[in-house]
């Protein structure tokens, strides 16, 4: 039976070619997008699911209300330490990380030497309690209770000794510069997905010979980095809202009186193990990775359901409106003694036959897909994900979803033919004016017209961001980081001034980070304005005398720093108003008091954009290098580079690089420019703009694919009607606007509808940048006229063909 449903739905298939093609070729893209999509989901959501009781491990975070808005902070407070121990019950163990940055580690016994070695933290042996490691060699118990003792991972092991195994490596020593530590252990690398990183773990101890001693054990409540990171593994059935509570009666028992007097307050709260891969406020280790949202996925999501429901929708419309070709058909199965439920049985056959068909195609749309969107997608995430027993699983059910859900109804529709009537000749004829199908399609087109909506205006508001003057100049200049921990300002100053002498440079500035970076720091800061006191955060910018020509940031009144260790400031507009001024000149030399100490305001400078477009401009003062006694502000060499076509760039950072490597030559020439910084402010949007292009590609060619089939359904059954039409004197264009007006108005109908649905999405996500451009008109009306246009060429290039057919042919049998 089972082998005669297949053969009779491969005939029916085979018969009806094209319907066929366009119900495969819909619901491949769909379920192509659908295994991409999931592949994407399910390995966001496996990550970091493999620690023992991960639903008891927790971060603790500091979250700050200010003036300026709310931040978030990955890090906590040192003192918070003892606390969880001895003040916050429901805790069962807890662990300190602080993340180490250095220029060089060098292997003392193999001399292999790392260049900025990423991924060092200084731990403690309750680290390996709380988070799931198999360990090679040694005992988890002993590995860092003494100073200088240090664990790593296999793979990081192997880079310091290529030669040798495991237990070879333990008891070697790895020097860090500051200090020295021997290799007391070997973990395994996580062979599942985790979002720690870390491949070396050194005992905390052993920070005390390093000049991280004071970072990471001497600041206090008022202080919050985020290297210092603190975890904990909650009690069995602990209470979340007792511990919140405890958190919160401690965050207020160490407020500080100045933060309070300007209106700021401070929250501890935990945050759960699965929660790091997907909270953007407090991000993730991997820096070179995007973060994970759930918003996102929830929207990828959505856009794989939209495309698979455009194929079912396909394959329901062209199955329903050929009934009445497959009614005779019907009509003598049911007289040979067919059931009903024999009958559905045969078209859910069929229907898995041609699903079955359209997932073998789509394995290789998802392997196009993938290429396309590599840039933005993790490189694990690739076909073989396909054979995990989840994913596996997932498809098998997917498959048999798709199945009922487009073979379901149309089996319904054809197997309720009575036969007394269709061997009669009385089948109902169907058309495009059945109820079902009108909204179908309406829905099909009412989807294709929000996306080409959505990307025109997302593409709109890219093209505003990437057109708007920052208030600096970014499109000719860069810098090169300087070691972080090299305390010689002197090395700094002799590359400052080897770079001046090459002939393609103009300016050079010491300065710590271009005018719009992520990296930021503030203070409260407070002036006393005839009789009246301001208060606000402000920011700091550091760079010497001239940062700010090389900038083109406009000094609007008073002048620069007189040199670069003197404590005087230049504000920006945005202090200026937050300060009360109402012009530039009132400013010049009053006093700014921080921290109990007045410092002058000796000039005022024009707004920039201190970050994204998506953020406002914030309070911000520009000063000099004011803490070089005890380490230096001034990080980076900024320059100009030469953006014409008789200089090229790349022999002008060779020459950057050769002067570089002689000052500093044992750590990594890094170049950054600062266009790119500020294009990578939008590469989210960027590749949301990349998915929609083809998300809306995929959604008006299967909605078009839909159309196209209909309407070569519509024009088959009314081939004698156009012969008739053409005799009685119509003419082509009037023959075509007949055929084509009864799907225009579903056409139109649906922009109708897609109009309010895609300014409602659209204005939200606009309400997330505090520069947007506005939702014109013109963006929907292009919108609708783009899908109309694009339906009557689908239309006419079928209907046109038809009416041009000789009507004695069409009319022979009459």
């Amino acid at each position: 039976m089972f082998k005669n449903y297949i053969k009779i739905a491969w005939r029916n298939l085979w018969r009806n070619k094209i319907f066929s093609f366009i119900n495969v070729i819909s619901l491949s893209i769909g379920l192509s997008a659908a295994f991409v999509i999931g592949m994407m989901v399910y390995h966001d959501f496996t990550f970091d699911k493999f620690h023992k009781d991960g639903d008891r491990i927790y971060r603790m975070v500091t979250d700050f209300e200010t003036s300026s808005g709310d931040f978030h902070n990955l890090g906590s407070p040192i003192p918070l330490r003892e606390s969880v121990k001895n003040d916050i019950t429901g805790i069962e163990n807890s662990t300190a990380l602080y993340r180490w940055w250095m220029e060089k580690s060098t292997a003392v016994e193999s001399s292999k030497e790392l260049r900025n070695p990423d991924l060092i933290t200084f731990t403690q042996p309750s680290y390996f309690e709380i988070f799931t490691y198999d360990w090679i060699t040694a005992d988890a118990a002993l590995t860092l209770n003494e100073p200088n003792n240090v664990v790593m991972t296999a793979s990081r092991a192997q880079l310091y000794f290529p030669d040798l195994s495991p237990n070879q490596v333990v008891g070697k020593t790895i020097d860090y510069g500051q200090t020295r530590a021997t290799i007391t252990g070997i973990v395994a690398d996580f062979e599942e997905n985790s979002d720690f990183v870390f491949q070396e773990f050194i005992s905390i101890s052993t920070a005390n010979q390093t000049n991280q001693k004071r970072q990471v054990f001497e600041n206090g409540w008022d202080t919050v980095s985020s290297s210092n990171q603190l975890f904990v593994k909650l009690s069995k059935n602990a209470d979340l809202v007792t511990i919140q509570n405890q958190l919160d009666q401690l965050a207020n028992e160490h407020q500080s009186e100045i933060d309070l007097s300007y209106g700021n307050k401070t929250f501890f709260s935990i945050q759960p193990l699965a929660d790091i891969h997907f909270n953007e406020d407090y991000g993730i280790y991997d820096y070179s990775l995007d973060q994970a949202s759930k918003p996102v996925l929830l929207a990828l999501a959505g856009i794989a359901l939209f495309l698979l429901l455009l194929g079912i929708i396909n394959f329901i419309n062209l199955n329903t409106a050929q009934a009445t070709k497959r009614a005779r058909e019907i009509g003598v199965r049911k007289t040979l003694g067919s059931s009903r439920s024999q009958l559905i049985y045969q078209f859910l056959g069929e229907t898995f036959l041609l699903t079955l068909t359209a997932a073998v195609v789509s394995i290789f749309l998802a392997m196009f897909l993938l290429q396309i969107f590599e840039d933005f997608i993790s490189p694990e995430i690739n076909m073989q994900l396909l054979l995990q027993p989840a994913i596996l699983l997932g498809t098998i059910f997917l498959l048999g979803i798709v199945t009922l859900a487009a073979g379901f109804y149309p089996g319904m529709v054809l197997s309720r033919f009575k036969p007394s009537k269709v061997l009669k000749g009385n089948a109902n004829h169907t058309s495009v004016k059945s109820p079902l199908r009108k909204t179908l399609t309406v829905f099909q087109f009412t989807i294709a017209q929000v996306y080409i909506i959505g990307t025109l205006l997302v593409g709109q508001q890219i093209q505003f961001l990437m057109s708007q003057d920052m208030g600096f100049n970014a499109d000719t200049t860069a810098y090169i980081k300087t070691p972080y921990s090299s305390k010689d300002f002197s090395k700094k100053e002799v590359l400052a001034s080897e770079l001046k002498k090459i002939p393609q440079i103009n300016t050079v500035s010491l300065a710590n980070m271009p005018p719009a970076s992520n990296s930021t720091f503030s203070n409260n800061a407070s002036l006393l304005n005839n009789g009246q006191e301001f208060k606000t955060e402000i920011e700091f910018s550091n760079g010497d005398g001239t940062y700010l020509d090389l900038y083109q940031i406009e000094l609007l009144a008073g002048r620069k720093p007189l040199n670069d260790t003197i404590k005087e400031y230049v504000i920006n507009e945005a202090a200026l108003k937050a300060f009360g001024f109402k012009n530039p000149e009132e400013a010049i030399n009053q006093q700014i008091e921080m921290d109990g100490e007045f410092f002058p305001i000796v000039g005022v400078m024009s707004n920039f954009n201190q970050r994204s477009l998506k953020t406002s401009i914030s309070p911000l003062a520009f000063t000099g290098d004011t803490s070089r006694k005890n380490w230096s502000q001034f990080t980076n060499v900024h320059f100009n580079l030469p953006r014409n076509k008789e200089t090229k760039i790349s022999d002008v950072i060779e020459k950057l690089e050769a002067e570089y490597n002689k000052v500093y030559p044992d750590t990594t020439f890094e170049l950054v420019f600062v266009d790119e910084v500020v294009a990578n402010f939008y590469r989210r949007e960027q590749q949301m703009k990349k998915l929609l292009h083809w998300s809306t590609g995929l959604a008006v060619l299967i909605s078009c694919l839909g159309l196209l089939g209909l309407v070569i359904h519509t024009t088959e059954r009314r081939t004698k009607e156009i012969g008739i039409r053409k005799v009685l004197g119509a003419s082509i264009m009037q023959i075509n606007a007949l055929l084509c007006k009864e799907f225009l108005s579903l056409v139109l109908i649906a922009f109708l509808i897609a109009t309010p649905i895609a300014y409602y999405f659209l204005n939200n996500w606009l309400t997330d940048f505090a520069y947007r451009t506005d939702i014109s008109i013109w963006v929907f009306l292009a919108g609708g006229v783009s899908m109309i246009f694009i339906s009557i060429l689908i239309m006419s290039f079928r209907t046109i063909s038809t009416a041009l057919k000789n009507p004695v042919k069409s009319l022979k049998t009459e």
